[in-house]
Parts: structure tokens; C-alpha cells; sequence
């Protein structure tokens, strides 16, 4: 009796419905945001920068996504990547002994302050709770504020994105020769993350490919 009481008292409201939950999500909205993964997100693990992508842009997960980034429930972004970690050690796409170094994408240092947080560390630190890759959070410095991309052509994208990445000082400092994997939260055209690779390739890094939560469409 006493610990069904207490029980009560140690629920939080799921921030997509308000349901007590002692989870970070509650299990109905856990089932609906599962019910958008992908049923082969190893399609996209081809060609010269790879991509392994958990789940559709769409319904409850675009809720989820607009709930964590807007209104900071920022345990929704971290259990997005524990889900995509575990859905990473499903699939052998990689060398297991090569333990890569995980790069989130930033976003500008104006945008970090008023938002509190870089959406993509959050998921890099769940990603990296389960398959212990070490995780550079600063690898990447974004050095330009860039334009909204959704309204750009493809052309517009590649030009207003151009330059905006330089190495973050741990990454300079980092004696020890690691590929590397890029984690996003939305994969749409890639401009971004071709840009960011290209510079680390640039820089004599080897990227492996790019690991993103979705994807607003089926690529």
C-alpha cells in the first residue's frame, strides 16, 4: 500500500500528453513514436557519406522533435538516442573494435544561448550512454550563422552553408586517430552534413557516415 502511494507521488506528466508517467515518456506515447521507425534504416548505409536514419519526420515524432527542441523536455532527445543506439548495435555496418569518435552538428553559438542547448549533443549523450563511443561534444564549431535552409534551393543550401564548420579545440588537440560518425537530429537534403564532413575530410579526418533520429521523407 505504502509503496502504490509513493509510487503516485514519484510520476511526472509525459510532456506529449500529460499522462502520469514514472518514465520519461509515458508507454502509449512510447508506442506511438516507435510506431514511426523505420523498418530498414541501414537503406541509406551507401555511398560516399553513409546514413543510418531511426525513424519518419511525421506525426507523433514530429511532435516529439518540436517538444524537445521548443519546449526543452530535453529527456525526449536523450531517450531518441538511446533508441538509436540500440537500433545501431542491430546492424553490423561498421568494424565493432573501431569505436568512432561521435561528432554532434552544432548549431551557431547565437542560436545555442537563446535555445539553452544543441539538440544534437542531447542525442549524442544518449547514443553514447549505450554503445560507449567517446562523444566529442565541441568537435565541430559552427562559425557562421546560416539562413533557414526550407525555404533555399539546392544551390542557395551549398552556398549559405559553405564555410560554416571549423575544428572545436578538442578535436585540434586529439592526438589519437579515430574515424568519425556525425549524429543530426533531422537528415532532409544532407547539405549540412556533407558540408561538415567535407571539412573533416578536409582536415585529413575520416568520416564514416552521418546518424540521424529522421527524416521528413523516404530518401
Amino acid at each position: 500500500m505504502l509503496n502504490n502511494i509513493l509510487s503516485l507521488f514519484l510520476q511526472n506528466n509525459c510532456p506529449l500528453c500529460e499522462r502520469a508517467t514514472s518514465e520519461e515518456i509515458c508507454d502509449y506515447c512510447q508506442k506511438q513514436l516507435k510506431s514511426f521507425q523505420l523498418k530498414q534504416p541501414q537503406k541509406f548505409w551507401k555511398g560516399d557519406l553513409p546514413l543510418f536514419v531511426w525513424g519518419e519526420y511525421d506525426g507523433k515524432l514530429k511532435q516529439a522533435i518540436a517538444a524537445f527542441k521548443y519546449d526543452k523536455h530535453l529527456q525526449i532527445g536523450e531517450l531518441l538516442g538511446v533508441w538509436l543506439a540500440e537500433t545501431w548495435q542491430n546492424y553490423s555496418l561498421i568494424n565493432p573494435n573501431l569505436f568512432p569518435l561521435i561528432i554532434p552538428i552544432p548549431i551557431h553559438q547565437t542560436k545555442e544561448k537563446i535555445r539553452g542547448f544543441n539538440q544534437s549533443e542531447i542525442i549524442a549523450r544518449g547514443f553514447c550512454q549505450v554503445t560507449k563511443y567517446p562523444l566529442k561534444k565541441r568537435g565541430l564549431i559552427r562559425v557562421r550563422s546560416t539562413k533557414p535552409m526550407f525555404s533555399l534551393t539546392v544551390e542557395e543550401k551549398e552556398n549559405n552553408i559553405k564555410g560554416a564548420f571549423k575544428l572545436g579545440k578538442s578535436l585540434q588537440n586529439y592526438s589519437v586517430s579515430r574515424p568519425i560518425l556525425l549524429i543530426d537530429d533531422i537528415y532532409t537534403t544532407g547539405t549540412t552534413v556533407k558540408e561538415a564532413a567535407r571539412m573533416l575530410q578536409h582536415q585529413g579526418k575520416k568520416v564514416l557516415g552521418v546518424l540521424s533520429v529522421c527524416t521528413p521523407r523516404h530518401l
